[in-house]
């Protein structure tokens, strides 16, 4: 099936006794046994597995072409639960311009457990100098918040493989529609299914996603059940109704994003735009050959200084200040102040989620801030 037919049926499973059309939201906790002391319906207790979460898991699973999924109640949670299944000790390598959310995890919960360095991955040979014989995981992040790096999948994985390194994708920008990473070689896929698949701004989740289910992912799944991050029943069913216009939304976004883009690089007052769909882009030819279409998300660096930026921002009216993306409505963000004191984002850099508004009223809106 093409990923559209997916995205609307995979998610969904007719209701046996009602034969309601959509799948109920079943809020039971826990599941009755049959007579002989097993479990008919194939659900034991809510934490374990629930009919929804079921349905959820399975049109991402196919949605990245993976052979498993597995939902959370967060990105955050889903990113954690991979590096709670790492053994003590083990070394990451990640990105310098990581999440800095997970970034933060690694350097505050799991000091002391294991070990990582956030360095250039796209350069092979800085690369190389940091794989060490306990180097594990190499995490990437493609396009990367904010500054819209793009990483070379395949490059990165032809590194780790030949020392069996996994490599993990969180492909939350540029979501399944954009850019397939399991397909290219990825070991595993991770989602902040708060963004696109959730796509209005209104609920939580996370998911991960793999290519087998190997003795790794097992021990993620037992994380998952145990440590009990789970999404509720009805995040489940509207994570899964989310999904359903997940291609054609973000066929809006790529478009969107993209006029966006090459109005703000002519602008005057911009000093610089960061789109992987811009030819100017230093990665635009990497983009272009593993990316399906170009993604939603943009960053800009303005003629000016912080306050500047803040002044911008402060004159828009349809783009509200607000951080999170991949809902249907505009957001900017001024990225350096949430990322707190040591980060490496430029003071003059303002994020965008670009939305389904019509284009012409963006521009418009953008085009009086600026002036």
């Amino acid at each position: 099936m093409k990923i559209e037919t997916i995205a609307i049926h995979a998610g969904n499973k007719k209701d046996e006794s009602s034969k309601a059309v959509i799948q109920p939201i079943i809020l039971s906790t826990t599941f009755e046994r049959g007579i002989d002391g097993d479990f008919p319906g194939g659900h034991i207790y809510s934490r374990s597995s629930n009919p929804n979460r079921a349905s959820l898991e399975n049109v991402l699973a196919q949605l990245e072409c993976g052979a498993d999924a597995a939902s959370f109640s967060s990105g955050n949670a889903a990113g954690m639960s991979v590096f709670q299944s790492l053994p003590t000790g083990t070394h990451i390598i990640a990105p310098d311009d990581m999440y800095h959310g997970l970034r933060n995890q690694l350097k505050n919960l799991f000091v002391g457990i294991l070990t990582f360095d956030f360095i250039d991955v796209n350069n092979t040979d800085v690369l190389q100098q940091y794989i060490k014989p306990e180097t594990g995981l190499i995490w990437i992040e493609t396009p990367s918040n904010p500054l819209l790096k793009i990483t070379d999948i395949k490059k990165i994985v032809a590194v780790a493989k030949t020392r069996g390194i996994k490599v993990v994708c969180d492909n939350t920008f540029a979501t399944p529609i954009c850019q397939q990473p399991l397909a290219l070689g990825a070991d595993l896929v991770m989602h902040s299914a708060t963004k696109y698949f959730g796509g209005h701004s209104d609920l939580m989740g996370g998911a991960l996603i793999t290519a087998e289910k190997s003795e790794w992912w097992q021990k993620i799944r037992q994380v998952q059940e145990m440590g009990g991050a789970i999404p509720s029943p009805t995040d489940c069913y509207y994570l899964a109704r989310s999904i359903k216009t997940l291609p054609y939304r973000v066929k809006g976004h790529v478009q969107n994003a993209q006029l966006l883009a090459e109005f703000l690089e002519q602008h005057p007052m911009v000093e610089r735009v960061l789109y992987p769909g811009l030819p100017s882009h230093p990665q635009y030819a990497i983009a272009k050959e593993q990316m399906l279409a170009f993604g939603g998300m943009l960053s800009f660096i303005v003629k000016g200084d912080e306050n500047d930026t803040h002044n911008i921002i402060n004159k828009l009216n349809l783009f509200t200040r607000a951080t999170s993306l991949g809902g249907v409505e505009s957001l900017i963000e001024h990225r350096a102040t949430v990322e707190g004191p040591d980060t490496k984002t430029p003071r003059n850099l303002l994020r965008v989620s670009v939305g389904l508004e019509h284009i012409d009223d963006l521009i418009a809106d953008l085009k009086q801030a600026l002036a």
